[in-house]
């Protein structure tokens, strides 16, 4: 059984010894700073969210939304940590107490930040690209030296073990030297790509790390005590932390990417009002709502004011739900999301809204023509420098291999895992604009200089 005192660990991977005591800032905001500062959080600028980068009409893409899950993050870390604090006030020590009322919001709000950092250019079905690629390359090539892991690991690519390789081991080869509870906190699946994408269990929906990285994995689970056994094998644990940044992110697209549709005329204001107003049914702030709405003229605003409210709500539903459930979080055998948790009436409702984002969002024209044109564009490039890799010899592949920035070092004698993982890397950092700049001129749509 997992411990809230020891859950948490300041000791930095990659660190060699403990830092000085930042008089200033504590150990877990430097970990927000290093985040903020990195640049692939400012890539995220750049990156797809649902809609197409915008034009004139300003919606959300990846930065955006991380800052704002970051935001619903710090206050879900906020309010549980208070409660753990007053719950458990004669078994925490000042220290403990002092973690979870202080500075347990900086850990949820920095996981928040980098939970999409690991993304590939153009959202989710950038995964799909590389996932689609691999799965052709190793049916037409056998005979590769990969294990079965690492073979998955590319067939299965997951953004978020590429968060976890990312925030661990690309700045300059050795991550960002985060705490070991900062990147604990990202792990939404305890798993690898062979014993992960068993949607039985939440744990093993899908993977959390890549093979290279499962030295890093092994030694932050074994620091804050997140491995049983079970049947005589070894199972890691999902971190109780991990449920509270899944919440925020749970919390903020739901909302968000209807407000975002609406921006763009693509589902009217009535249409999100039905969807989001009875989510106010049996909450005493009802009739503030339905009282205050028609008082204001601009319908934006009207869906900002409900958008606020709601979001306030089912933060304190799914604090609510963490404390309900502390027995299994520290059992490890909590087996739903947070937002799966609360009540009855308000989960029919977002299984509602999450019908209507499928059908009239999601699968909007807009959304569809931006996702096939990142397949295409990210099949190319995999196309070409995997293949560039593959036949170092070829003048070519000569040319290409040029292209890629010197920190991503890989032997161009030695077809590895390794040096495809360097390829993914280059690729999957790419912010949209990029990718589909390069593709063109790699493939002569658009010549350098005109």
């Amino acid at each position: 059984m997992m411990n809230w005192q020891t859950l948490y660990s300041n000791k930095r991977l990659g660190a060699q010894n403990t830092t000085p005591r930042d008089e200033i800032r504590g150990d877990y905001m430097r970990d927000y700073d290093r985040v903020v500062f990195s640049s692939q959080f400012r890539k995220l600028q750049n990156k797809t969210q649902v809609f197409p980068l915008p034009g004139a009409v300003f919606v959300h893409n990846r930065l955006t939304h991380s800052l704002e899950v970051a935001s619903v993050g710090r206050s879900l870390g906020k309010a549980v940590g208070e409660r753990l604090s007053k719950l458990h006030k004669q078994a925490f020590s000042e220290n403990i107490a002092d973690f979870y009322r202080f500075e347990l919001s900086d850990v949820i709000q920095t996981a928040c930040l980098a939970h999409d950092i690991g993304n590939p250019p153009f959202g989710h079905f950038g995964e799909e690209a590389i996932r689609a690629f691999f799965k052709t390359y190793f049916s037409e090539n056998s005979e590769t030296g990969f294990s079965e892991r690492q073979i998955k690991d590319l067939t299965k690519f997951e953004g978020n073990a590429n968060a976890f390789r990312i925030l661990t081991n690309i700045f300059l080869q050795s991550g960002l030297k985060l705490t070991y509870t900062t990147l604990v906190s990202i792990i939404k699946y305890p798993s690898d790509s062979v014993s992960g994408f068993d949607k039985k269990q939440l744990n093993t929906k899908k993977s959390g790390f890549f093979d290279a990285e499962m030295g890093h994995f092994k030694n932050i689970v074994k620091e804050l005590g997140l491995i049983r056994e079970e049947s005589g094998r070894e199972v890691y644990s999902r971190h109780p932390y991990v449920y509270l940044v899944e919440a925020a992110d749970d919390i903020c697209y739901r909302i968000i990417d209807l407000e975002d549709a609406f921006k763009l005329n693509v589902i009217s204001y009535q249409e999100a009002e039905s969807l989001l107003l009875p989510l106010f049914e049996f909450d005493s702030s009802k009739d503030y709502i339905v009282n205050k709405i028609p008082q204001i003229p601009d319908e934006g605003k009207k869906l900002s004011l409900l958008r606020a409210m709601l979001i306030n709500l089912l933060t304190q539903k799914c604090t609510d739900a963490f404390l309900s459930h502390e027995k299994e979080l520290l059992n490890g055998q909590l087996n739903k999301s947070l937002i799966d948790l609360i009540d009855e009436h308000s989960i029919g409702v977002l299984k509602q809204i999450d019908r209507f984002s499928f059908d009239k969002i999601y699968n909007h024209s807009s959304v569809i023509e931006k996702e096939l044109a990142g397949y295409h564009v990210i099949n190319g490039l995999l196309e070409d420098f995997i293949g560039a890799i593959s036949l170092p010899d070829a003048a070519r592949s000569q040319k290409i291999l040029k292209l890629i920035p010197e920190e991503y070092q890989f032997s161009i004698t030695d077809n590895s895992y390794q040096n495809f993982l360097q390829i993914v890397d280059f690729i999957s950092g790419m912010t949209d604009v990029y990718a589909m700049d390069l593709f063109r001129k790699i493939r002569g749509i658009q010549s350098p200089g005109f």
